[in-house]
């Protein structure tokens, strides 16, 4: 698995990138937490639960139905986050839903139980480029963990800042043509009747 820091990768993203007036800062906060909470299933290992089983490390907490599930209690709370019900929905599931995709694309540990409960199978991406992170605290802070952390920035977070800036590159395009009102779409049209006004000659 990526880093527990780098799973906040994909909300950070899209929240900076889009800015306040589409995802609120509640709403961000709820996002990165949202994008870590199916790691909490490492508690498995201490509760002798295999590796393997549903309920274990990448299975049922790192599916699509799970994300599903923290995406509608967490937009249940709309109001709190300052955001409507179908964009705080949306946002949760993508920022849940990253936490497993992530996974899919180390070159480590089990894959990933996307489908669960309707199927116990489990992926990985076609190519896995992400070096998977130590469990240990130990080995991160090692020649290991520094490999990770290269791994991840380039191919999580820099990609991350680029879309980022894309989006709030959008945004700011969409701004500008909100300032200057709407454009008549027949202002070139010689059979226009604004511009043949404009443009008749006494």
């Amino acid at each position: 698995m990526p880093t527990i820091l780098t799973h906040a990768a994909v909300p950070l993203t899209i929240g900076l990138g889009l800015g306040r007036d589409v995802i609120p800062g509640r709403l961000l906060a709820a996002g990165v937490v949202a994008a870590l909470l199916p790691d909490l299933d490492v508690l498995a290992f201490h509760a002798g639960i295999p590796y393997g089983a549903a309920f274990g490390h990448r299975g049922f907490s790192h599916s699509l139905f799970f994300a599903a599930v923290i995406a509608l209690l967490g937009a249940g709370g709309f109001r709190v986050l300052r955001a409507r019900f179908v964009t705080a929905f949306l946002f949760l599931f993508v920022a849940a839903a990253s936490h497993g995709v992530l996974d899919a694309f180390t070159n480590g540990g089990l894959g990933i139980a996307f489908f669960w409960p309707w199927s116990a199978d489990r992926y990985f991406a076609p190519v896995p480029v992400i070096e998977a992170a130590p469990l240990s605290v130990a080995r991160f802070f090692s020649a290991r963990g520094w490999a990770v952390l290269q791994s991840e920035m380039g191919w999580v977070w820099l990609p991350g800042i680029l879309v980022s800036a894309a989006l709030a590159g959008y945004q700011v395009c969409l701004a500008r043509a909100a300032l200057k009102g709407p454009v008549d779409p027949g202002a070139g049209d010689p059979l226009n009747p604004r511009y043949a006004k404009q443009h008749t000659t006494l």
